[in-house]
């Protein structure tokens, strides 16, 4: 089945590839078993090198990886920009500090000495292929945040993208290759999902990562575990941001624009449940709701677009039936909530604000995927923090207050993978990501990400 490259903005097909048959996909595999058993004894000086390559050529190729991005996927061109260059980052971020990360850990001697040993140490091998399930939303920086510890720590890696940015796949291949990392250590597989189930199960590859929705991490989490392979998986989010009395309430207003609408409202760690104090309820919910009304929708390569379309046809009708459901069960929708005039081609759809939302509506414990905003009004803290945690995800969470006693009570109590306050969420690479609950499990970035996929030896000599 052909594997199509659509752009978002006007439903036209910018070209189409054949999906990899079995041989293609035999003959990949075979090439990363070979590059792992000669790239894994490279030291980090040499991965470091590479990688620094890579950084470069993509900030030389800034431009053109940021179209490809907005033409397959329709985020607004400035923000592809700023994704390439986040990427370039991370890719120096690790060649700079992977071997301090997994430099060898030594216990007291003390404590080697009580094990019986002369000598005892850890040390973080890498496991082999890895294969990187990865979603549409963030093309590059997806894939980069993945392959850069996993290529600093030893391992090859294998790349099944989402099915809707074929070009952007390849050209990451292509990206890698260009840099001088050996033919085999990264490899873009061209394949539906129904193929994944094969290739996890193959004995070649060792484990993998997937960031993408729930259905997709429970398959890819059963085949995985009944193969007894390690994954990571970060699912989806509906992260709560949560505005106190205390709050700067201009810079929070600013603020829950730019975390609802980034990447046309398409994150998982997007800002997407409002959660704001009664006492500055009004005041905020008129704010925010006049600008997210102001933002400007269109043409993604226009650089006046705050928000583009969103990246599918299906995508736009899921985000349409859960706004339709909570209006018939009695939401309001303050502004938004259709699409837009005169954008007749293309899958866009306004920047919407839906208030007076409860549990009988999808929308409360969905999550939505556009730029969909739900504001709840909390009596005090208490019900701010449970309304925060009255979602089966766990993500992130954003929280406005200088109060420090607040903020101690929502470290101590909010059940996500992190919490931000007086700002918005945003991944980078000393910090781990990732969640708790349906939000996934395991972490990337950070020294807790590239230690995901090492295997973890402890070394012990025996006393002479």
């Amino acid at each position: 089945m052909p594997i199509a490259s659509v752009n978002p903005a006007t439903g036209e097909t910018l070209e189409t590839f054949e999906a990899l048959d079995g041989a293609a996909v035999e003959l990949r595999l075979a090439r990363a078993e070979s590059a792992f058993r000669q790239y894994r004894t490279t030291g980090f000086d040499q991965r470091a090198e590479l990688v620094r390559r890579a950084a470069d050529l993509l900030d030389a190729d800034l431009e053109a990886v940021a179209r490809t991005m907005t033409e397959e996927m329709g985020k607004p061109l400035a923000a592809a920009r700023a994704e390439a260059a986040k990427c370039a980052k991370a890719l120096r971020w690790y060649a700079d500090r992977a071997a301090g990360l997994l430099a060898d850990e030594r216990p007291e001697q003390a404590d080697v000495a009580d094990s019986g040993a002369s000598e005892a140490y850890v040390r973080y091998r890498p496991v082999g292929a890895v294969l990187a399930v990865m979603p549409w939303n963030f093309p590059f920086w997806q894939v980069v945040r993945f392959a850069a510890p996993a290529l600093m720590a030893g391992n090859v890696c294998l790349l099944k993208h989402a099915s809707n940015v074929p070009r952007t796949a390849l050209a990451l291949e292509d990206l890698f290759l260009r840099a001088g990392f050996p033919q085999g250590c990264f490899q873009t597989l061209l394949i539906g999902s129904g193929a994944v189930e094969g290739v996890i199960r193959d004995r070649r590859v060792a484990a993998v990562t997937l960031t993408g929705s729930e259905a997709a991490g429970r398959a890819v989490a059963a085949t995985a575990a009944d193969e007894v392979k390690k994954a990571v998986l970060e699912l989806g989010g509906s992260d709560p941001f949560v505005v106190l009395p205390s709050a700067d309430l201009g810079a929070a207003v600013r603020t829950a624009v730019r975390a609802r609408a980034q990447n046309n409202g398409q994150s998982c760690i997007a800002a997407k449940r409002f959660i704001v104090h009664t006492d500055v309820y009004e005041e905020f919910a008129a704010a925010f709701t006049e600008a997210m009304r102001a933002l400007r929708v269109g043409d993604p390569m226009d650089e006046a677009t705050d928000v583009g379309p969103l990246a599918s046809e299906q995508g736009r009708a899921d985000l349409e039936e859960l706004v339709e459901d909570a209006r018939a069960h009695g939401a309001r929708v303050d502004c938004g909530g259709r699409r837009p005039a005169g954008l007749d081609r293309g899958w866009y759809y306004e920047p919407t604000v839906v208030s007076g939302i409860t549990p009988a509506m999808r929308i409360h414990q969905e999550e939505t995927f556009g730029p969909v905003a739900t504001l709840y009004r909390a009596a005090d803290l208490d019900e701010a923090l449970a309304l925060a945690n009255d979602t089966p995800f766990g993500l992130s969470s954003n929280v406005w207050t200088t109060d420090g006693g607040e903020q101690q009570r929502f470290v101590r109590d909010i059940e996500a993978g992190g919490v931000f306050f007086n700002g918005m969420t945003a991944s980078h690479p000393a910090l781990p990501f990732g969640g708790v609950k349906r939000s996934g499990f395991g972490r990337e970035l950070s020294g807790h990400g590239i230690k995901e996929f090492c295997n973890i030896t402890t070394v012990w000599l025996g006393a002479p």
